[in-house]
């Protein structure tokens, strides 16, 4: 794991000054490669390369990057891993027979990539390899850029023109550290963030700077740079091909089939992520998704896992127990931790810098506290990330589903009424009377929260179809042009219904549309920049893009049934798991971000939150913020989640990553 950047500058460079401009932005880096650094210059190009290693594969100097391939035609700047790069070294010696065997001169994935472009072209080597990445690929003869992402967007990529210079990298700040870089905020962008709690891509919170969406290739010839005439990304690997091919050769196997091969696809992943030269282990919650990929860890290696799970005194945000049984069953090394309030807090500082662009999932407080745990006896990490998108785990799938087939006939007015009933009550009325109720409820309607999720639901009942209730279900704000100043929203996928994966069930069409924008722009993100934050590379086994696939085969019934999602994965689970200690309600792994801002967090919010601050940045309206933030002090309702969004923008911009408003 890896954090790459570069720039072009089609009118040429110096080689010096190339090659310190390239080092001084890939030493914003370090924190990604804290083992190597090193830089690449093409002058009469005007291209340099720029990288920081964090060694995993390959420990030795032949593994320093940027890397020069055998024939001396191609440069990467490569960041990630290639789990399948032995299957693919075995593939390409093969070729010997016609004397093109490669003559290696170390074992680290990044030169078996480069030996595989050579061989049969970029995009052909990506659809043969298994693999979270990001890479910039330059080709010295055909004078060609290639920037290329991973099929679900685990890695990340930023890219584009500033003053006539093309930026690329990990991560914003490395483009920042570029003298060209100008800075100025994209309202749009801004808009979308207070709508998603992040910003989707292809866009970034900086105008001109964009960043490749996941599954995609995106070349650029010298022709193209020096007229600005560049092309658009191409995917080479597409979700909406996978949900169409699983549609058209379903999985026609019993429910022990399907198991079996959910289990024979998961372990492969296991086995292939499990490979590093460095010490591995896993984030364990307890819940499903990270309870299987340990289970299955633990099956194939004869030493106890390495475990780590944060704590949390409060009850309603704690999971720690769960994990802390799952662990005893299975064996494994656990460390768990308990973090006080104040340790939780004293991670929101670091955040503006740490992610690097606004991003406001407060879950993100906890995973940099379990990375940061992590990362004191490991240097990578699996987790279970992906298996509520791909197996149908989210609330919402059952909320918006259940919810139009109930109330979708009813005439606009009645819904209307209905919201008014609902919202009679506080969200803490509700959620006293749900406590109270809790011995007699279904276990799928024993919800955290409830009071806010009815709430939520009140607002979802005017909705006039069943996307649009989906759309407000992932929304924060939801008229977020009218809170940024001057802001129109720009179209992403959920708003143009010409991109959706093609699929009938509402529900299956949830999560497919939350594979390509909530998992790799919200989800993928909080993991990359927490974990990376401290040198911890992640991994994500649930994500192998046969898993991937082969989910897309199953019949719905399979994922979810009997009104409980994740049925297939649970049934794997149960192999090696006592049923009883993972059955529970769906947590978040959350911080009481409502309680701190009523309290400790009161007058730092009051400060970033002030009428004449909002006014002199000029780019939110202070009104409707400081109803919110009145209405949450008063007790009156949750805000949590909106105030936290212009709380993490606020931040970032306090800590001068962009120009304010002129």
């Amino acid at each position: 794991m890896c954090g790459l950047t570069g720039f072009w500058q089609p009118t040429g460079c110096a080689r010096d000054e190339a090659a310190a401009t390239a080092r001084r932005m890939a030493d914003t880096l370090a924190h990604r490669g804290p083992d190597d650094a090193g830089v690449w210059v093409d002058e009469a190009a005007g291209l340099a390369l720029g990288h920081r290693r964090l060694a995993i594969l390959d420990l030795s100097p032949a593994g320093h990057q940027p890397m020069v391939s055998a024939s001396g035609r191609f440069v990467i700047a490569f960041n990630g891993e290639i789990y399948n790069h032995r299957e693919l070294r075995a593939e390409l010696a093969k070729l010997g027979a016609g004397g093109a065997a490669p003559a290696w001169r170390g074992h680290s994935d990044t030169e078996t990539l480069l030996a595989a472009v050579e061989a049969w072209g970029i995009e052909a080597a990506l659809k043969r390899s298994v693999g979270m990445f990001a890479l910039a690929l330059w080709d010295r003869e055909s004078r060609t850029l290639t920037l290329a992402r991973d099929r679900l967007g685990e890695k990340p990529l930023y890219y584009g023109w500033q003053r006539g210079v093309l930026l690329f990298g990990s991560e914003l700040k490395a483009l920042r550290a570029h003298p060209a870089f100008v800075g100025d905020i994209d309202r749009g962008a801004l808009a979308l963030y207070f709508r998603h709690n992040c910003v989707p891509a292809p866009y970034s919170i900086y105008q001109g700077i964009r960043k490749l969406p996941p599954g995609t290739l995106w070349t650029l010839t010298a022709q193209q740079a020096m007229t600005g005439q560049a092309s658009e990304p191409v995917p080479y690997w597409s979700l909406a091909q996978v949900v169409r091919a699983g549609q058209q050769a379903p999985f026609t196997g019993s429910d022990t089939d399907a198991v079996e091969e959910a289990q024979r696809l998961i372990g492969q992943a296991v086995a292939g992520q499990r490979v590093a030269d460095v010490p591995l282990g896993a984030f364990l919650s307890g819940g499903i998704d990270s309870s299987t990929v340990v289970a299955v860890m633990q099956a194939q290696s004869s030493r106890p896992v390495k475990t780590f799970t944060i704590g949390f005194h409060e009850g309603e945000y704690n999971e720690a127990q769960h994990a802390a049984a799952v662990a005893r069953h299975l064996g494994t090394e656990h460390t768990e931790l308990y973090v006080t309030p104040a340790q939780a807090r004293a991670v929101i500082p670091r955040l503006p810098v740490l992610y690097d662009e606004p991003f406001a999932d407060s879950s993100q407080i906890p995973t940099v506290l379990v990375a940061e745990l992590a990362r004191q006896h490991v240097t990578v990490c699996l987790s279970g990330d992906g298996g509520d998108e791909l197996f149908g785990g989210y609330n919402r799938y059952f909320w918006a589903d259940g919810l139009w087939r109930r109330l979708g006939w009813m005439p606009q007015g009645l819904r209307a009424g209905l919201a008014r009933g609902l919202t009679a009550l506080s969200p803490q009325a509700w959620n006293r009377l749900w406590a109270l109720a809790g011995g007699v409820l279904p276990r799928r309607y024993r919800y955290a929260n409830a009071g806010d999720k009815l709430h939520k639901l009140a607002e979802v009942l005017r909705a006039h179809t069943a996307e649009a209730i989906y759309h407000k279900l992932v929304s924060h704000w939801w008229a977020p042009a009218e809170l940024v100043l001057g802001a129109e929203e720009p179209p992403t996928v959920l708003t143009q219904p010409s991109a959706w994966p093609a699929v009938e069930d509402f529900r299956a069409r949830m999560m497919a549309l939350d594979t390509l924008t909530y998992l790799p722009d919200d989800i993928l993100t909080k993991v990359d920049r927490a974990a990376m934050g401290v040198s911890l590379e992640t991994r994500v086994p649930l994500l192998d893009h046969r898993v991937v696939e082969f989910a897309w085969r199953l019949p719905l019934a399979m994922k979810i049934r009997h009104g409980q999602g994740k049925w297939l994965l649970r049934q794997v689970l149960y192999r090696y798991v006592p049923q009883v200690l993972v059955e529970r309600p769906k947590m978040g792994f959350g911080v009481p971000i409502d309680h701190w801002l009523r309290g400790p967090l009161r007058e730092w919010a009051e400060d970033l939150l002030s009428e004449r601050r909002l006014r002199q940045e000029g780019f939110l309206r202070p009104e409707p913020v400081r109803r919110l933030w009145e209405e949450h002090l008063s007790g009156r309702r949750n805000w949590q989640y909106l105030l936290w969004d212009v709380l993490m923008w606020e931040a970032w911009l306090d800590a001068g990553q962009a120009r304010r408003a002129t």
